[in-house]
């Protein structure tokens, strides 16, 4: 079995994280920060890079999220995350120990934050995906997929995106891993979930829990992947 731990929004707080034995490849997909104001953010990210590069797993991928806007407005350079043994995913993909893993730090736009798009042209972006891909890492949900939320009128609504929903469908990959939306309040979103009619493994990877960002609530999802797969592309 091939191992993979997965962590998303940690802001600020990763080394609060419980770190498990024995994995092969580890997952971030974004929000590995806070500041809006990209100044005030470069630190925040040059010290969760110093400390997901010493995690003692040697395969290591991270793409950024909405809060990361130090890496959007290229202050810290793709080849510096490199650098520093981690796989950056920007709608590109890499292939570890057989498995494509494809990543975007793409959502839909809410605010003034990082790697938005309009959900009107977002699914350009979805298209990019490879149709043989194993592991898809967006740093947000699918509609309708550990997403749930409460608006400010206190009624619950999903925030995941549709289009994204329908490429996953399509591509049908082994593993989907996103974070995003928290937890909050009586709403739990992280961990994973399996949908009827998909292979696919769908994992919220958020570490925190919103009205709670000083702290960190869960520390990640662990998925194995058989072997069996990885023989089959190899063949």
């Amino acid at each position: 079995m091939s191992k993979i731990w997965h962590i998303s929004d940690t802001h600020c707080n990763h080394d609060q994280i419980i770190v498990p034995d024995n994995i092969d490849i580890v997952i971030h997909s974004g929000d590995a920060s806070n500041y809006l104001d990209p100044i005030y953010n470069e630190p925040e990210i040059h010290k969760f890079l110093m400390w997901f590069a010493a995690l003692p797993i040697q395969r290591k991928v991270f793409v950024a999220g909405n809060h990361d806007t130090s890496i959007e407005r290229g202050m810290i350079r793709p080849e510096y995350i490199e650098g520093c043994g981690i796989h950056y995913l920007y709608n590109s993909d890499v292939t570890i120990e057989g498995l494509k893993i494809w990543g975007s730090p793409y959502t839909p736009t809410f605010g003034d934050w990082a790697f938005m798009k309009n959900r009107s042209k977002i699914s350009r972006v979805w298209e990019l995906i490879p149709d043989d891909a194993d592991i898809v890492v967006t740093h947000g949900p699918p509609k309708g997929i550990l997403d749930t939320t409460y608006r400010r009128d206190n009624i619950t609504e999903l925030c995941g995106c549709s289009a994204l929903r329908k490429r996953i469908q399509d591509v049908e990959p082994q593993l989907m891993c996103f974070g995003h939306i928290h937890n909050f309040k009586d709403i739990t979103n992280a961990g994973t979930k399996r949908v009827a009619g998909l292979k696919t493994i769908f994992s919220n990877g958020a570490c925190s829990t919103d009205r709670k960002i000083g702290a960190i609530t869960s520390h990640g999802n662990i998925i194995e992947l058989p072997h069996e797969n990885l023989e089959t592309k190899n063949e």
